[in-house]
């Protein structure tokens, strides 16, 4: 059994890696053709952009495979050897959390050269390091303070009933609900400083393109993202009453009213179409199948490793394996919510007017633009890894027409695949 668990693990790793190594070569190739939506400078640097993000997403695969061997052989077992306390809660509760840190501190290396230097190399970092420190902190906190309750609920949970992993999943996904209805408020509270949008008009234009879904917020808010980062974007945040617009401030820079509110109108069309509600659902299938593999594991996988199948063995496992279910899941994830964008795409040219689909394709642009967004990927990558469909299938979608495109550049989009 420990050898099947190894061997799914390292096939995870492998594809992984065989996915950025496609998308590189991909990308180096299409780079030497016409470019296609961007400027030739532009292009060359979403391409070397994408390729050093690849080359760094390989990276860190191949030493996430080695920590999670590291763990296997013999992390778990030099924890239960050395954690101990008389309450045995408090012990699984350290034992899971001590991990979670170990994991944490591994990472922030990681974390810190993605935002000064691989961020920093192409013009997206604005974030000081004394906010890197604040914020990592901040993160830190959070996730010992609400880890801690959580994995608590889960052990008494675990000991409390023998359909435990049942129970532990409803448990759980309740807590990814009340993530979601929370969420706005404590990024608010500990992250972004968000003010109320004080353009009247812009407010009542907003207003106004809400109110033709019928979504109803606690209101339209500014995010100071750009002390941290120039990427654009926007989110309609939380669930029921705590739903709130945040539009990044960056985005308001770059983007012109009508253009603005194409964007909104696509975000608009998830809410119509019950997108949010969708994922997660989805989010709730992964869960579910999760909890009842690592909830009906053989006894022979713990003598293996030399553990006893202690609650706080079992949700490391289960914390060990997340990604590999997640990376199973993304397909078909993604082929739901590359769908869900068409959709939410062509509400929000309708809800734009006339020129609504032109005002949306003039924003998708610029998003491409300032976010140096390579518009051209690999089939086998968009296939493990795309949540939206490739930029180019999307104006396609909303009938706008490219010029000067160089169509041997397109070989291998995603809708030639189909």
């Amino acid at each position: 059994m420990l050898t099947t668990i190894m061997g799914v693990y390292s096939l995870y790793v492998l594809i992984s890696i065989y996915t950025s190594v496609m998308q590189i070569g991909y990308i180096n190739q299409a780079k030497r053709k016409s470019a296609v939506l961007l400027s030739e400078s532009q292009f060359i640097v979403a391409a070397n952009y994408a390729i050093s993000k690849e080359r760094f997403a390989i990276v860190s695969a191949f030493i996430e495979y080695l920590i999670f061997v590291a763990w296997m052989g013999f992390g778990l077992s030099y924890l239960s050897q050395n954690i101990f306390f008389q309450d045995v809660a408090l012990m699984n509760v350290v034992m899971v959390m001590s991990f979670v840190v170990i994991n944490s501190l591994i990472s922030l290396p990681f974390s810190y050269y993605q935002k000064f230097v691989l961020d920093e190399k192409f013009h997206f970092n604005k974030s000081t390091k004394l906010q890197y420190i604040k914020d990592s902190a901040i993160s830190f906190v959070l996730t010992l303070v609400i880890g801690s309750l959580v994995v608590w609920g889960i052990y008494e949970i675990m000991v409390s009933f023998e359909n435990w992993w049942l129970w532990s999943f409803v448990f759980i996904f309740g807590v990814v609900i009340g993530i979601n209805m929370l969420f706005p408020t404590v990024r608010a509270l500990f992250f972004d400083k968000l003010t109320p949008l004080d353009d009247v008009e812009l407010n009542t234009q907003i207003k106004t393109l809400m109110d033709k879904t019928g979504f109803t917020s606690s209101g339209v808010f500014i995010s100071d993202a750009s002390k941290r980062d120039s990427r654009l974007n926007a989110y309609f945040g939380g669930l029921g009453k705590t739903k709130r617009v945040v539009l990044f401030d960056t985005l308001i820079k770059k983007l012109t009213t009508k253009e603005l509110l194409a964007v909104l109108g696509h975000e608009l069309g998830h809410f119509a179409h019950g997108d949010i509600y969708k994922n997660i659902t989805m989010l709730g299938g992964m869960l579910f199948v999760m909890f009842a593999i690592f909830g009906n594991l053989p006894e022979a996988l713990y003598l293996q490793m030399g553990l006893s199948e202690s609650p706080s063995v079992v949700m490391i496992l289960l914390l060990l394996f997340m990604p590999v279910l997640g990376f199973i899941m993304m397909p078909i994830m993604g082929i739901v919510s590359r769908s869900n964008e068409y959709a939410a795409d062509k509400m929000g040219s309708e809800l734009g007017g006339p020129a609504g689909a032109i005002e949306l394709a003039n924003a998708l642009q610029k998003l491409v633009t300032e976010n140096k967004s390579f518009p051209l990927s690999h089939p086998v990558y968009i296939f493990f890894h795309y949540t939206h469909p490739p930029v180019l299938e999307r104006l396609k979608a909303l009938g706008v027409d490219i010029h000067g495109i160089d169509k041997s550049a397109l070989e291998g989009t995603w809708k030639e695949v189909l």
